[in-house]
């Protein structure tokens, strides 16, 4: 065993991974090791615990005993671009071969008020350790791949799929709120078994400091939790706990919303995080607009939301299982194939008829496979028929196209004449 100034060697080693010996991953790592000699640059957190659990990697952490200057000036030295993205916090981005390395020193904190935290350097792998959030992401692992356990608990913690906070779970939610969606987060990706009971007291004790911290990282960790494979048993807990009531108040379905989990992960095999938010609010696009921006969502998330949670209308019908194929082209139509499938998902989802999964998957297939068609009409030919040139045009078009889409899109050009024809005259009068 190292001492503590080294850290914990467990006396394992990591399985073979493809990206630790990547030639980008070890020009980083040589380069840090020319600097500050062969123990000074470690692995660390997700790469780490992935690796141990048997999931992908796909962002890799280092952790060093060298300052960012030093950082720096290494990967330099060695034509490796620097990128100080958080140097205040000891921070620095090296990228090589394209593929970016996040690179930290040691550090502890010094202050803390629940949102950001004052810290020092430090060369000790141990206090290190000990700021950081849950046990199994403590982990650190050498270039040989040898593996570093500090809180003496981590690595049993990943391969039991166990989230527990490192030291005093009240203590490391008051450093940062942030910890209190994250435990839920990570859980959601990677907790089996019963939940830390500790771990959940102290996030349902602490819930309120959750309306302290910026929308853009509550968004990001809600959005990442809601696209975990399987999130039902970590969005229950923290139902329970009373949380998602401080981050998302418009949330009212958990019914609805572990329906859809259940028919994306047993039928369809899908994730979508945007679409299983959705299912937890009511059916209000105002809900919706709501929502989006106290998760700061993008333009096209917020359109998208809105559009799913809207209610029927003169030319967006109610969506049920039992619709035509003709009908089902209509409402693909006028909504449009995407916004027509997130409609048929969140009426799957609340429906009471589990039978219906064959008429509700065929919708399903109708709006993606049907190619939405165009109005074989122009405005040259609506005045041609004898309409002058104006608004009457457009709304001549609209009665045209009304006619075409209820006659099921009938690709009959010289029908569709006729009817302009009818049209254009009785509009005449």
């Amino acid at each position: 065993m190292g001492s503590r100034q080294k850290g914990r060697w467990v006396a394992e080693v990591l399985p073979p991974q493809p990206w630790r010996v990547h030639p980008a991953t070890l020009a980083v790592m040589e380069a840090l090791g020319h600097a500050g000699g062969e123990d000074c640059a470690r692995f660390v957190g997700g790469c780490v615990r992935n690796a141990v659990m048997g999931a992908p990697v796909r962002d890799i952490d280092v952790a060093t005993t060298l300052t960012p200057p030093q950082v720096i000036a290494a990967l330099e030295a060695a034509g490796l671009k620097a990128v100080p993205t958080g140097i205040e916090h000891g921070t620095v981005t090296a990228v090589a071969q394209g593929k970016p390395f996040e690179i930290t020193t040691l550090r502890r904190d010094v202050e803390t008020d629940g949102r950001r935290a004052v810290v020092a350097f430090t060369t000790d792998w141990a206090e290190d350790a000990a700021r950081r959030d849950f046990r199994l992401n403590a982990l650190y692992a050498d270039m040989s791949g040898r593996i570093y356990d500090p809180t003496g608990e981590g690595l049993a913690d990943a391969r039991a799929g166990r989230v527990v906070f490192v030291g005093d779970p009240a203590m490391r939610i008051a450093e940062d709120a942030l910890r209190i969606p994250r435990y839920f987060r990570f859980l959601a990706w990677y907790g089996r078994g019963e939940p830390d009971t500790a771990a959940l007291a102290a996030c349902r004790e602490h819930r309120a400091l959750v309306k302290g911290l910026s929308a853009e990282r509550i968004g990001h960790e809600l959005m990442t939790l809601l696209g975990a494979p399987d999130p039902r048993d970590a969005m229950r807990l923290m139902v329970e706990a009373g949380v998602l009531a401080h981050l998302v108040p418009e949330v009212v379905d958990l019914a609805r919303f572990e329906s859809l989990v259940r028919i994306e992960t047993e039928i369809l095999f899908s994730e979508d995080p945007l679409l299983r938010l959705a299912a937890l609010l009511p059916d209000s696009s105002s809900a919706g607009l709501a929502t989006a921006g106290r998760l700061r969502l993008s333009n096209a998330e917020r359109d998208r939301l809105m559009v799913a949670l809207s209610g029927p209308s003169e030319d967006q019908p109610r969506v049920v299982s039992w619709m035509s194929p003709r009908e089902t082209r209509r409402a693909v139509y006028w909504m449009g194939a995407a916004a027509f499938c997130d409609r048929v998902l969140l009426a799957w989802a609340r429906s009471d008829r589990p039978a219906a999964a064959v008429q509700w998957r065929a919708l399903l297939a109708i709006a993606r496979t049907w190619t939405r068609p165009t109005l074989p009409l122009t405005g040259a030919e609506v005045m041609a028929a004898g309409v002058p040139e104006g608004p009457l045009v457009g709304a001549v078009l609209r009665e045209v196209e009304a006619w075409w889409i209820d006659n099921d899109f009938l690709n009959d050009k010289l029908s569709l004449v006729e009817c302009l024809k009818a049209v254009a005259q009785g509009m005449a009068r």
